[in-house]
């Protein structure tokens, strides 16, 4: 019986140790597209960083990915940026956040086009992915 109760603690431990979900399987998106907005989401856990260490490298990340005017704000460790790809004027907006959880940081990313503009699911998230992600690499 004794034996039973320690598989028992052992197996409840392990089940709260949960792997953090990868910034693919956290990808969401809400809207419908050419009807209204579509806003593009999400996140990942990085172990053992500080927001404020991170901010550059995520910032260098979405000026790789082609956004333009590039605004980090340290006191809300936020980065806001804009992408127009159609020559229409209409712009997309992006905004990544990082912040601090514990001794991590959890970085969201958000990725709004307007109504009547359309993009692959696959593109956005391989995008906001590469900008996540790049914290890791």
């Amino acid at each position: 019986m004794k034996r039973v109760v320690e598989i028992l603690i052992a197996f409840t431990m392990s089940a709260g140790v949960v792997e953090a979900a990868s910034c693919e399987s956290n990808f969401k998106t809400s809207g419908v597209p050419m009807v209204t907005a579509v806003s593009y989401k999400t996140w990942q856990e990085l172990p053992k960083a500080k927001a404020a260490t991170v901010l550059k490298t995520l910032a260098q990340a979405v000026a790789a990915e082609g956004f333009s005017g590039i605004k980090i704000d340290r006191d809300l460790s936020a980065i806001d940026a804009y992408q127009e790809t159609t020559g229409s004027g209409r712009i997309q907006t992006l905004r990544v956040v990082a912040r601090q959880i514990g001794a991590g940081v959890r970085v969201d990313a958000i990725f709004d086009i307007q109504a009547g503009q359309v993009t692959s699911n696959n593109a956005v998230r391989t995008g906001l992915c590469n900008i996540v992600n790049s914290v890791s690499r």
